[in-house]
């Protein structure tokens, strides 16, 4: 691991789109879902005819299970206990990833904490202010992890008012649901990317390795428009890649700046020097809870869970003055800084 001093971070994706000369070009399939963009670029073959088509409704199946924001999707469903919802096999592996990665983080990714997040105006209700102690001291009731689970393919819940939410780790779920379709189609060469969470498999058009600009915006407290220019790009070969951060989702309230991470502990937006992280992990559902997990566990902490847990690794961006200090574990050979 070492540590580099910068300015400040986004991330995007370097690809190009410059075909070879192949029997199979190299496509590009855009579209949104789930509130924000995706992106699709991969080698097409015998089987992708109406590919796009078919992407599109794999995404579309996904929020019938995940969209907090659909009165009739499962998550939905769960959360208004309804006594007739069958746990669906994808929602199952989702629950069974969430539970991991909040026992790894000891309750620092908890999905559990819908109720809370709702009450910050950062989840799937619209209609909340400021909550006050005696409210965030109610709602700290209603979560835990341990306190819900799948019995006989139901869920259930010791407390009825308990809701879910998968904000913090369904997009990259996603993206591990799109590549297992396409590898269905034994398309060898690809890069999923959904909202800023990707995966990359085989090689681009160019016959190299999938390359990621990870970019530095500027001073966030205004909300300002982010300009973006590189400090590095990373070589994602068949790994999966998430960022969380707290210098775009927020907002301002009497002056004060209010984070869209909430600390499932004390049930109030963090405060800390670490400004976003980018994970690397074999499934992008891991890359993203993990992620989500570093905001709030801040830089120390994360730097203790990656020194565990060393099937993952990361780049982590926080502020020291001015300026913004890089910390990673990742291969020196995958990473070049600008």
């Amino acid at each position: 691991m070492y540590t580099y001093i910068v300015s400040f971070f986004f991330i995007i994706c370097l690809s190009s789109c410059a075909h070879v000369s192949n029997k199979y070009e190299y496509i590009t399939i855009q579209g949104t879902a789930q509130g924000t963009y995706y992106r699709i670029v991969l080698q097409s073959n015998n089987q992708t005819y109406n590919i796009e088509y078919q992407i599109d409704s794999v995404l579309q199946s996904f929020d019938s299970l995940f969209n907090n924001y659909i009165d009739f999707s499962l998550i939905s469903r769960i959360n208004t206990n309804d006594t007739s919802v069958q746990i669906h096999p994808q929602f199952a592996y989702f629950w069974k990833k969430s539970v991991d990665i909040w026992s790894k983080t000891n309750g620092a990714f908890d999905i559990s904490i819908a109720p809370i997040i709702n009450a910050w105006k950062f989840g799937f209700k619209e209609d909340s202010l400021i909550p006050t102690p005696e409210k965030i001291s109610e709602l700290l009731k209603l979560k835990g992890m341990n306190k819900m689970g799948i019995r006989n393919n139901r869920f259930y819940k010791e407390n009825p008012q308990m809701q879910i939410i998968s904000n913090a780790i369904a997009q990259g779920y996603s993206v591990d649901i799109v590549c297992c379709f396409l590898d269905s189609r034994n398309i060898q060469n690809y890069l999923v990317d959904i909202g800023g969470e990707m995966k990359a498999k085989g090689l681009n058009a160019k016959g190299e390795v999938w390359n990621i600009g990870i970019t530095k915006p500027v001073q966030y407290v205004d909300s300002l428009p982010i300009e973006q220019s590189y400090i590095c790009t990373y070589k994602l070969e068949n790994k999966s890649l998430a960022t969380s951060g707290n210098y775009r989702k927020f907002y301002i309230k009497n002056g004060v700046t209010y984070s869209h991470t909430i600390n499932p502990e004390t049930g109030y937006p963090v405060r800390h020097e670490l400004l976003s992280a980018t994970v690397v992990a074999d499934e992008c559902i891991d890359a993203d809870a993990v992620a989500t997990a570093c905001m709030v566990m801040g830089l120390e902490k994360s730097k203790q869970f990656f020194e565990k847990h060393k099937k993952y690794s990361c780049i982590l961006l926080y502020s020291i003055g001015d300026s913004i200090a890089v910390y990673t574990t990742f291969d020196k050979k995958d990473i070049n800084m600008q």
